[in-house]
């Protein structure tokens, strides 16, 4: 890949700035919207869980999960993203069921065992450390707490089940991967990845407790 190609994806979709970016947002809002839903779906997040969506982009699956949830938090590193998002999700915001920050995988900024479900579409791929990003959505989910990640399955920066198995050595559980075609034109495969944070048992290691994800594929 030429050096001008790398710099417009990484302005458009990477790390997301100006003109390059804004318009990047747009294709994003289209391109994603399917399956950022259908991740909310899935989580079925309740309406007092804490609900992390990491890499939120122009706001389209963070405006879903503060339809269900009441405390929503994005965490994005583009301040592009972060204002296409405030638009999209201004009425969440005045009502308090969504709070936007700057932020990254591996660097949230947010408390130990403070998230019950954390979120992530089509950014997986662009993480510099993915063990790092794994690492710290462990420390931020509660016990008990479940991940679901998305991504276009053609960008993986590893085969899916060798990411399952960077998933569990970040100290996950119940790691399940599938894949899902978007029911949109032109749409192509969506590898998903669920996972959980096992519970704290009074009597010694944790407990596993399966999230509610179908079987592979």
């Amino acid at each position: 890949m030429d050096s001008i190609t790398q710099h417009l994806l990484t302005k458009g979709f990477g790390q997301p700035s100006g003109l390059v970016g804004r318009l990047g947002g747009r294709l994003m809002a289209h391109g994603n919207a399917a399956t950022e839903r259908h991740v909310v779906a899935l989580a079925a997040p309740t309406a007092q869980e804490v609900v992390l969506v990491l890499g939120p982009g122009p706001g389209v699956g963070l405006d879903a999960a503060a339809r269900r949830s009441a405390h929503v938090i994005g965490v994005d590193p583009s301040d592009v993203m972060l204002a296409m998002a405030r638009r999209r999700c201004a009425p969440a915001i005045a009502r308090g069921r969504l709070r936007l920050s700057a932020g990254t995988a591996a660097r949230t900024g947010e408390p130990d065992n403070s998230v019950e479900v954390v979120l992530s579409v089509n950014n997986l791929q662009l993480w510099p450390d993915v063990a790092a990003g794994l690492t710290e959505l462990h420390r931020i989910l509660r016990p008990g707490g479940r991940m679901l990640l998305a991504a276009h399955e053609k960008w993986l920066p590893t085969a899916l089940p060798a990411l399952a198995h960077t998933v569990l050595a970040a100290g996950f559980t119940s790691v399940r991967t599938w894949t899902w075609r978007p029911p949109t034109r032109m749409a192509s495969t969506t590898a998903l990845l669920s996972a959980a944070r096992a519970h704290h048992t009074a009597d010694g290691p944790p407990a596993d407790e399966p999230p509610n994800a179908p079987e592979n594929d």
